[in-house]
Parts: C-alpha cells; sequence; structure tokens
C-alpha cells in the first residue's frame, strides 16, 4: 500500500491540495503498477517557524531528494 505524506506551507486551499493529491495518486499507478485503491496521499500544511522541527521527523533515509 504506497503513501505519500506532502508537507508544505500552509495557503493552500482544499481544492489545489486535493487535485495535487490527485495527480501524485495517478504517478503512483503508473510508476508502481498498483491499483488506485490501494495508494493514499497526506497533505499537511506546516507553519514556517515549524518547519525545521518538522522535517527532523522525517528519517535521513527516507529522504530521497532534499532541499539544496
Amino acid at each position: 500500500m504506497p503513501h505519500i505524506a506532502i508537507t508544505m506551507f500552509p495557503g493552500r486551499d482544499d481544492k489545489t491540495k486535493e487535485a495535487l493529491a490527485g495527480k501524485m495518486k495517478e504517478t503512483l499507478v503508473k510508476e508502481l503498477g498498483v491499483s488506485e485503491s490501494v495508494v493514499s496521499v497526506s497533505v499537511q500544511d506546516v507553519r514556517k517557524e515549524d518547519w525545521d522541527a518538522e522535517m527532523q521527523k522525517i528519517p535521513e533515509e527516507a529522504m530521497f531528494i532534499k532541499i539544496q
């Protein structure tokens, strides 16, 4: 069951987040060859001042693309 967790600064409406989640779901289905029924996507808003603390919760080995 693949899951994508998106973390970003606040400011986008639910319609925008839903569209983004849908595109991420489509990508997983295509790239991994899995059924849509097993894919989940979450979108979490994190305030700028809380960003570093939230990013530290993600294990180093799970970060494949990092901010340069």
